[in-house]
């Protein structure tokens, strides 16, 4: 942590996931940034690199945020899209890379 005039902040950069909206580290989440389809509507593309130009938004790649995103029509407003958007290339990126977050039986110390 490096402090500031402010207080205390994280050392890295540091997101809000469109799903859950819970906060979290740029390396654990996946950018989806606004491209072009093959049919010519507009499509929401996963970016794991995080190179590709345009708005982007961010989303755990788990099952659970991306079904919450889409239940909140958060890839439009995040994206800032007025138009419909297709978002089935990220739901493929994220159920092929899928990470489920480990169950709370592993994290409890045993006393």
């Amino acid at each position: 942590m490096q402090t500031d005039r402010t207080g205390l902040r994280p050392g890295h950069p540091v997101r809000t996931c469109i799903g859950c909206r819970g906060a979290d580290s740029r390396s654990a989440l996946l950018r989806v940034v606004l491209g072009p389809g093959a049919d010519g509507t507009t499509v929401v593309l996963p970016d794991p690199e995080r190179r590709r130009p345009g708005r982007g938004a961010w989303l755990h790649p788990v099952v659970s945020c991306l079904d919450l995103a889409v239940r909140r029509r958060a890839f439009g407003r995040a994206l800032r899209s007025s138009t419909p958007i297709d978002h089935s290339a990220v739901d493929d990126w994220v159920r092929a890379h899928a990470q489920e977050p480990p169950s709370e039986s592993t994290n409890r110390k045993r006393v």
